[in-house]
């Protein structure tokens, strides 16, 4: 059985070396595949000096048909190293990211969400011939329609203050002691993308322990943030410069710890505990007690877990709403327990329990 080569950086060509990976290994994707800009002559700034565009080798695919052809077969490869519940990120500009976008769903995955990076410090338009281009896009798929992806909700909820993160983040370029320089104190890698985006990705789409998949790993921006994040990585990188500084980089990165790693879950995300599993533990104990909120309508604790108030009896969250005469009730905030501090919601003995499952 082969084994992936995990927090390795390989080098080559990105579809030969993913047929050496094996099939279903890879818990994610992220793709920043070449824009094949096309640019024609050299682009300066007002006061005449030139700008660094990207005008590498790598980003000159060909024509369209060479452009999807190559597209193709890295998306093939990445489709089938995919685990069934896996997922892929794909980042692109206006030149390539709609081709790629079509292609991607010929392919076969589904789409999740397209993301809009809108940058908060884009290169201005220096021709004045267009709209500034202040922002990328990235598309979010499962690898099949049926697939279950990892998706951190409440996680991405609380790096957003509480409030639903939406789908146009606003994060810088990566510039000052971010981007990277080489042995001539120029940038690395012309588009090296900002940490802050990849922690994003990883953060809402990936686990602790996740392999995460970058077949254009230039100087490792995804291999940086899954390091620091507790995640594994695979690079793969044709440009030897790259990957010497990609090396060096990841290098000297300490990943946190492992309670750091933990992020917010969501309710559905977390172990489920029946209410019987307290009386099993014996922290709620048949005949016990229990009050609603402000203490006037009480219920008694059975053998089974199931409570009876009156003549109602049933589950906690059964009784709750009746007794309220709602359709639905959440037993678990509704029903508290007496302490020597006032009424206290039985979610705490939950909580309880479920840490000492998890750990």
């Amino acid at each position: 059985m082969v084994k992936s080569p995990i927090d390795q950086i390989l080098e080559g060509e990105c579809v030969e070396v993913m047929k050496s990976l094996p099939d279903a290994s890879v818990d994610l994707v992220f793709a920043d595949p070449p824009y094949n800009l096309q640019l024609g002559g050299d682009l300066h700034r007002p006061d005449n000096s030139k700008v660094d565009a990207v005008d590498n080798d790598w980003d000159q695919i060909g024509g369209f048909d060479d452009y999807d052809l190559f597209t193709w077969q890295w998306m093939e490869q990445a489709r089938r190293v995919l685990k069934p519940n896996g997922a892929i990120w794909v980042i692109g500009s206006y030149h390539n990211i709609f081709r790629v976008g079509g292609i991607l769903q010929d392919a076969g995955f589904w789409v999740l969400n397209d993301i809009i990076w809108r940058k908060t410090n884009p290169m201005p338009n220096f021709k004045g011939t267009r709209f500034t281009n202040a922002h990328e896009t990235l598309i979010w798929a499962a690898k099949t329609k049926d697939g279950r992806p990892t998706f951190n909700y409440a996680a991405m909820k609380a790096l957003n203050d509480g409030v639903q993160m939406r789908s146009d983040w606003s994060l810088p370029i990566c510039s000052g002691g971010e981007r990277l320089k080489g042995d001539d104190g120029k940038k690395a890698h012309p588009t090296q993308k900002p940490e802050s985006l990849l922690h994003r990705v990883l953060l809402s789409t990936t686990n602790p322990g996740d392999l995460v998949l970058d077949p254009f790993f230039g100087t490792g921006t995804t291999g940086a943030a899954a390091k620091r994040l507790g995640r594994h990585y695979i690079g793969i990188e044709r440009d030897a410069e790259y990957l010497k500084v990609a090396r060096a980089r990841l290098a000297e990165i300490q990943p946190a710890s492992r309670d750091a790693m933990c992020v917010t879950q969501s309710p559905r995300a977390q172990t489920r505990i029946p209410f019987g599993t307290l009386v099993e533990r014996g922290m709620v104990k048949p005949g016990d007690t229990l009050y609603c909120p402000k203490g006037r309508h009480t219920a008694r604790v059975r053998a089974d877990g199931s409570i009876i108030a009156g003549e109602r009896s049933g589950s906690i969250h059964q009784v709750g709403a009746q007794i309220q005469s709602a359709p639905s009730c959440n037993g678990w905030t509704y029903w508290h327990i007496r302490t020597k501090q006032g009424l206290a919601p039985i979610d705490v003995m939950r909580a309880e329990v479920r840490a000492t499952l998890e750990n």
